[in-house]
């Protein structure tokens, strides 16, 4: 462990790290365990509610990839940044059916969870990331490196 690995400002990005990992294991162990009809059953309810069956597989994929690979510190950036616009929806989802509040089921906590995952996108991977995510600066001058050599 390097004597960075343990300070404050990398100890802030692993604990949030933990935290969505749990919550994307909640949200899966309650379709997938808890739901009456499981799966299937949330998987027709959005169906049923006019979405492609595009939206249900990205979320179980988002889900999946937060409950995965958040934990262990993979590619954490990215895969904060890929949840995102599945937390955008749900609170699309509950916004038009419930209104705002969380009191009354409504968009406020999906945006809560939103503003978490931008801030792990910001914040990085943390301490004891197995994988770091590589810089979005340094993913650029990648790409710019490979369109000038074709």
């Amino acid at each position: 462990m390097g004597p960075d690995q343990a300070s404050g400002s990398k100890l802030a990005p692993l604990l949030l790290r933990l935290l969505l990992g749990a919550l994307f294991i909640a949200h899966l162990t309650w379709k997938f365990a808890v739901l009456p009809g499981g799966v299937q059953a949330w998987w027709e309810n959005l169906i049923r509610n006019g979405y492609p069956a595009v939206v249900p597989a990205y979320v179980l994929s988002a889900e999946l990839a937060g409950a995965v690979l958040l934990i262990p510190g993979v590619l954490t950036r990215y895969v904060a940044l890929y949840a995102a616009p599945m937390m955008i929806g749900a609170a699309h989802y509950w916004l038009v059916r419930k209104g705002f509040y969380f009191t009354t089921a409504g968009a406020e906590l999906p945006l809560v969870w939103l503003a978490l995952l931008c801030i792990q996108a910001v914040a990085g991977d943390g301490a004891f990331a197995l994988v770091r995510s590589p810089s979005l600066r340094s993913l650029a001058k990648r790409t710019v490196r490979r369109s000038y050599r074709r």
